[in-house]
């Protein structure tokens, strides 16, 4: 079995507390875990996931079939047959079979493929669980499969990113991550540290000897591309993150110009309340649509005026603070009304708002000309956009805009993109250390100082793969799986 390091000690010797000590000391006595993987109620099929040593021995009492021969199951065959109790027919069942250290988890399992009846999946747990098995913690098989040595941390995870995706870049940059895509780079920039810190530890065993075992030209140009590369990685996390919860596309213009009917119109739905009296919209109202592979977060705001009324100055105020989190921000001006400081309303935004695109949309441009109002926009730098968000004239161009504008989202999947918070904190600390090293060679600093920086950046990059973790991390991680993964 495969344990992670941890400064050094086996990793399973610090676990002895809160829940992590439950799941090792379960699978330092070869138990057998089950759960039902999927979802629960009414269905069509349901598949219940047994994992342990001998864990095919449950079987015996309960599962018939023709096509088992006397040498038992074959790995990764398909088994039909009756499964019964005591003898009562309880269904007719598929039973697929995974030898030790070639299934999920890398110990003996099987797999239960069953009608999806409540009572059916009841009587059948009941079954194993009378038979010596038990329930499965949240994310206990995903668990075991890095315990195990199947998959590292950074892959565990990207179980978790593959089942939650809701669109079609997270599901591409998760599955690239789960064939390791993020933890192969990682390993190769601890291969080379590793090099590099073993020799500098080298030399301070024969420091009385003055003798230089790496080269400090050679380390150094190692230690500033190697930044550059995390930095790189470091860099991405604004876009993965993005394309993980969602483009944050907040809607902003002043009272009536549209923006609660530009926010049904996209989604298809009449989400917020459209009226004519102004203020109606005093609170933000948020809901997600998929566009071009991606989920954007549209979010509606209060109009933006001068108010003596306080709860909308609060609404507006908070339509400020949105603008100033948005990756893309839509301000919709009414081609039919004016609006006295729309140059200095929409200069604010270009500079409290500096990181996201920035689209001018005049509404009912199907009522009124808006080249008037065009000429006032000359100098600030946005795209503009004719359209009437009622009738849903206009969309297309602006969403086909929307899509350029987010393409650097669009093609990621093909590149090492950081998702993962707890992964850009890593790198954070990982750039930190490696900042200080090369600080500690252009200035010659002694080598046990450097030995140390180096060290620190090793352990930066091994958490992130779980090389190196912490007591509770693990049980942070796997604790928001879902039971059956």
């Amino acid at each position: 079995m495969y344990y992670p390091s941890f400064n050094g000690f086996p990793f399973f010797s610090n676990f002895f507390a809160q829940y992590l000590t439950t799941y090792l000391c379960r699978m330092l006595r070869d138990d057998i875990i089950c759960a039902l993987s999927t979802p629960q109620g009414v269905g069509a099929l349901a598949i219940i996931r047994v994992s342990g040593a001998n864990s095919k021995d449950l079987l015996s009492p309960y599962f018939h079939s023709k096509r088992v021969n006397k040498s038992g199951f074959t790995s990764h065959v398909a088994y039909f047959g009756d499964y019964s109790i005591a003898g009562e027919h309880i269904d007719e069942v598929l039973i697929t079979y995974f030898e030790d250290g070639k299934s999920f988890t890398g110990e003996e399992s099987f797999e239960i493929s069953s009608h999806g009846s409540p009572y059916i999946i009841g009587r059948i747990m009941e079954s194993l669980l009378k038979a010596g098995a038990r329930l499965a913690d949240p994310g206990e098989y995903t668990m075991r499969a890095f315990m195990n040595g199947k998959m590292d941390l950074a892959q565990a995870e990207a179980v978790a990113d593959l089942i939650h995706a809701e669109n079609k870049t997270m599901h591409d940059v998760a599955l690239r991550q789960l064939k390791g895509g993020l933890s192969n780079e990682i390993t190769l920039f601890r291969e080379d540290l590793v090099h590099f810190a073993s020799m500098i530890e080298l030399e301070l065993d024969f420091s009385e000897e003055d003798v230089e075992f790496a080269s400090r030209e050679q380390l150094l140009k190692m230690l500033h591309n190697l930044l550059e590369k995390v930095s790189a990685l470091i860099d991405s996390f604004k876009y993965g993150n993005a394309i993980k919860k969602g483009i944050a596309t907040a809607i902003l213009g002043a009272p009536n110009a549209g923006k609660s009917t530009l926010l049904n119109a996209l989604l298809g739905e009449d989400r917020a309340i459209v009226s004519s009296i102004a203020g109606t919209t005093r609170d933000t109202v948020e809901d997600t649509f998929n566009f071009g592979g991606l989920t954007y977060r549209l979010i509606d705001t209060a109009g933006i005026r001068d108010t003596e009324d306080y709860v909308e100055q609060i609404g507006i105020q908070k339509a400020f603070e949105q603008a100033e989190k948005a990756d893309v921000i839509f301000y919709l001006i009414d081609a039919t009304a004016a609006e006295d400081d729309l140059e200095l309303r929409l200069a604010h935004l270009k500079t409290s708002a500096p990181q996201a695109h920035l689209f001018v949309c005049i509404n009912k441009s199907d009522q009124a000309a808006t080249t008037p109002i065009k000429a006032r926009l000359n100098k600030i730098d946005c795209e503009i956009f004719d359209i009437a968000a009622k009738n849903k004239t206009g969309l297309t161009e602006l969403l086909a805009a929307l899509k350029t504008a987010t393409a650097w989202s669009a093609n990621s999947s093909s590149q090492t993109i950081v998702t993962n918070a707890r992964h850009a904190d890593a790198l954070r600390r990982t750039a930190e250390a490696l900042q200080k090293s090369i600080e500690a060679v252009e200035l010659s600093i002694p080598g046990d100082l450097l030995a140390q920086d180096l060290r620190l950046a090793l352990d930066g990059l091994g958490e992130i793969t779980g090389t190196i973790s912490t007591d509770d991390l693990l049980a942070n991680i796997f604790s928001k799986f879902c039971i059956g993964k």
